[in-house]
């Protein structure tokens, strides 16, 4: 995946893993930063089921170097590609004069105001956007009522004015074809707790970047570990990050 590729090669592997934690919602890893990505708890139940091995080495992790840590996003076993994920974010120099305090919900309904939207994942201010979207599609892996379905991105994205992606999508790997999907004139968004701040994914055609600083490593790792909810977890500052045209 081009896109990871790039992210790695932006990175100073110069640091060392102090703590690694999978909590049942969220994995964070601490480097010289702390960083989070969605553990995906869904789709590890889905795979042990299949038989998929989960974590090789576990109680060994902090042994292994920078470089090794952080490709593990290319595993297809998720909790893997979620500690590759924190890895990577760990490790990023976020430069908070490029990023606003913004809201990735309030800016796509900015956006998305009285155009079709849409969102893959499901976020809580999806409501909010049925109100003023003149069409809204939600495509999730584990539909709810009103949600599509994962096939059905490839009939829906294209005819979005405005698409929001999860930054899951890196952890799943489905992030380049999701891009190859949108409308070349589409507002796209990548947000959520897993979302790498890095200025990379503009290369990528993405207008806005929504993701999360930690500034209280040891709080978030103590939420993390006692099951926080992504909106449950303190210590962090919600960030955007705009592609200059």
């Amino acid at each position: 995946m081009k896109i990871i590729d790039d992210l790695l090669a932006t990175l100073d592997l110069r640091a060392s893993a102090r703590d690694i934690r999978m909590g049942l919602f969220h994995t964070a890893v601490l480097t010289r930063n702390c960083g989070l990505a969605t553990t995906m708890p869904r789709d590890i139940f889905q795979q042990t089921y299949e038989g998929s091995t989960s974590i090789k080495d576990p109680g060994y992790l902090l042994e292994k170097d920078m470089q090794e840590l952080a490709r593990m996003v290319y595993s297809e076993r998720i909790p893997e590609a979620a500690i590759g994920m924190a890895t990577i974010n760990s490790l990023l120099d976020i430069n908070e004069s490029y990023c606003l305090e913004l809201n990735a919900g309030d800016l796509i309904a900015e956006k998305g105001a009285g155009k079709k939207v849409a969102i893959i994942g499901h976020f809580p201010f999806t409501g909010k956007l049925r109100k003023i979207a003149s069409e809204l599609w939600v495509i999730e892996k584990n539909p709810r009522t009103g949600d599509f379905v994962e096939a059905e991105a490839e009939n829906l994205i294209p005819r979005a004015d405005v698409v929001g992606i999860t930054g899951t999508a890196f952890t799943n790997h489905t992030i380049e074809h999701l891009l190859e999907l949108c409308n070349p004139e589409a507002y796209k968004v990548v947000l959520g707790g897993t979302t790498p701040l890095s200025p990379v994914l503009f290369d990528y055609g993405i207008d806005a970047i929504s993701g999360t600083k930690v500034i209280d490593p040891q709080l978030v790792l103590r939420c993390v570990s006692q099951g926080a909810t992504y909106p449950q977890i303190k210590g962090v500052k919600k960030l955007t990050m705009m592609r200059q045209k």
